[in-house]
């Protein structure tokens, strides 16, 4: 995922290729009406699957950038915690789904936990639904996780991590279609984001570790 420079995210490409094949045969019998549908479908999963290339921030090594493209939901003070600020962004399908790393840090651990894909309005959606949480730490012993987790998707959450692994910033890591991001940081993070700000992938600063 992380040497991926094509226009379309590796991820999408099935999809892409499927939907191209449909449209390709209701061309070839005349279909009309499902040749539409094919085609508007081909152009969602192209868009959806888009792999653009962002500029390379250049910030001081304790920066810490969005991971996902989305909105950014809630900002929550945490007491009693292992970690003392709890921020969650909300990507959808109009937003780009490469998942980046937001600084310099190892992978000390993380959990894949398949399940359903409901509504974030539905009372079981942090129970049941697919998700990956993940450990990081960075190059200055600060830690920090970050969650995601699906939401009604048309495909699951793709994850290229192995433990241990080393991740420079804005390395891709994954993709997720459609879902909610949750980062928990620590009591040293100076935040600098706000509700309702629009976030993008490696170009965002979110904030520093002091």
């Amino acid at each position: 995922m992380q040497s991926n420079l094509l226009p379309l995210a590796k991820e999408g490409i099935p999809y892409f290729l499927s939907s191209v094949l449909l449209l390709v045969l209701a061309l070839v019998f005349d279909l009309d009406f499902l040749s539409f549908i094919f085609l508007c479908s081909t152009l969602f999963i192209a868009y959806s699957f888009r792999n653009p290339e962002r500029a390379l921030c250049t910030l001081e090594s304790t920066s810490f950038l969005s991971p996902v493209d989305g909105i950014v939901q809630s900002i929550q003070e945490l007491e009693n915690h292992q970690y003392a600020y709890k921020i969650e962004i909300q990507s959808g399908y109009t937003d780009v789904s490469v998942l980046r790393a937001p600084s310099n840090a190892t992978v000390s651990k993380f959990i894949k936990r398949n399940g359903t894909r409901t509504s974030k309005n539905s009372k079981l959606f942090e129970i049941l639904n697919e998700n990956i949480e993940i450990h990081f730490t960075t190059n200055e012993d600060n830690t920090f996780k970050v969650v995601h987790r699906l939401q009604r998707s048309f495909a699951p959450l793709f994850i290229d991590l192995d433990d241990t692994q080393k991740l420079l910033q804005t390395a891709r890591y994954g993709l997720m279609l459609n879902g909610l991001t949750t980062i928990y940081l620590p009591q040293n993070f100076r935040v600098n984001i706000t509700i309702g700000s629009e976030l993008k992938a490696s170009e965002s600063l979110m904030g520093y570790f002091s």
